[in-house]
């Protein structure tokens, strides 16, 4: 048992379906929990791929609601009934419910919310649907006791686009590397994945999604195969599927590309890629680009907003091609392959330890 147990700590998600600010809340509940407190996470409905991934000793408190627009009456009874001490949300759509969940009980519990993405890039589906977003996350966000935004692109956009005051904002990194971590990239592939050492492979990895922008990267790997053998894979699951299977097939390189969906391990593939490419059009702060670095997996990405320019310390280590390039990505791809490779020193990735981002995560939660 923890030894500050009356110190509890709520991370409040959604689901468990594999994704990137999924992964980083799970990794900080059991940083949270090895450094001595009470964790629950607490979701909207326990679903998804990453559920067999709750960290040993985090407790997992399944509202059971249909989607986060019925969940506050569950929220509202777990809150009342355990009383956390600090909770930390991120998605903006359950950031505006936690603050209201605890304003509505009167709780003195301290609410930090995570900005994962620039708000100003996240796609909605009418222009008074963004208008009203903007307003609110402008209305409601100071209102909670600090804001951590994952890469100073985040905080930028929050301040510029939703006039969020500065001073409540604190950048802090996800927390990506950890000992087990390196040691996963460690394991084998699966039997069911042919390597060859003949043929060089290029690994992305990321939700089938408009906002990945995986088109561009086909248009670009195609480019490539032109001139030179390589095998291309893409990991991942999403409603873009379709279309990338048609793009693939109008681009005559369906021999040469996979996409088998969600990988348990996506690691073991950065280990052995010749290249690791992301083709975003907007991010927050990519964790498959720590990752694929930590890996020493030479990195390529557009320089979206917001992240992968700060990760890549301005190009000096990874090559930076502008959003929606497939030449200037293509022509990155042929650079690794010939050897011209951007590797960081490994201080550089200490920024990202999970021990370190710990420690700063309790340090703006109270602790």
């Amino acid at each position: 048992m923890p030894e500050n147990s009356s110190a509890r700590v709520a991370l409040f998600l959604p689901d468990l379906r594999p994704g990137g600010a999924e992964r980083v809340m799970l990794q900080l509940a059991g940083g949270f929990y090895e450094a001595g407190y009470p964790v629950d996470l607490v979701v909207v409905h326990a679903v998804g791929a990453l559920y067999d991934e709750i960290p040993p000793g985090v407790r997992l408190i399944d509202l059971k609601a249909s989607s986060e627009y019925t969940c506050l009456p569950a929220l509202l009874r777990y809150l009342r009934q355990n009383k956390p001490r600090t909770l930390l949300s991120t998605m903006i759509l359950a950031n505006w419910l936690v603050l209201l969940a605890v304003k509505l009980i009167g709780l003195k519990t301290r609410v930090i919310l995570r900005a994962a993405t620039t708000v100003s890039r996240q796609w909605r589906s009418s222009a008074f649907k963004k208008w009203l977003e903007r307003l609110l996350v402008h209305l409601l966000y100071p209102h909670s006791d600090g804001i951590v935004a994952v890469s100073q692109g985040v905080a930028r956009d929050l301040i510029s686009y939703a006039h969020v005051p500065p001073g409540h904002i604190q950048v802090i990194p996800n927390p990506i590397i950890s000992e087990a971590m390196l040691q996963k990239s460690l394991q084998p592939l699966p039997s069911s994945f042919e390597l060859s050492s003949q043929v060089p492979l290029i690994l992305s990895a990321g939700r089938l999604e408009p906002e990945k922008d995986f088109p561009t990267l086909l248009r670009a790997f195609a480019l490539v195969r032109r001139e030179r053998p390589a095998q291309l894979l893409i990991l991942g699951e999403g409603k873009e599927r379709r279309s990338l299977s048609a793009l693939i097939e109008a681009l005559n390189i369906s021999t040469d590309v996979q996409m088998p969906g969600y990988a348990q391990n996506p690691l073991a593939y950065m280990r052995n890629a010749g290249a690791f490419v992301l083709s975003s059009a907007w991010e927050g702060l990519p964790n498959v680009l720590i990752e694929a670095m930590a890996c020493d997996c030479p990195v390529i990405s557009t320089d979206c907003s917001s992240g992968p320019a700060e990760i890549l310390n301005g190009g000096k280590y990874g090559y930076l091609a502008p959003v929606g390039d497939y030449e200037a990505i293509a022509a990155a791809i042929h650079s690794v392959l010939d050897g011209e490779k951007r590797l960081p020193p490994p201080e550089w990735l200490e920024q990202y330890r999970v021990e370190r981002v710990v420690a700063q995560y309790l340090a703006i939660l109270g602790f």
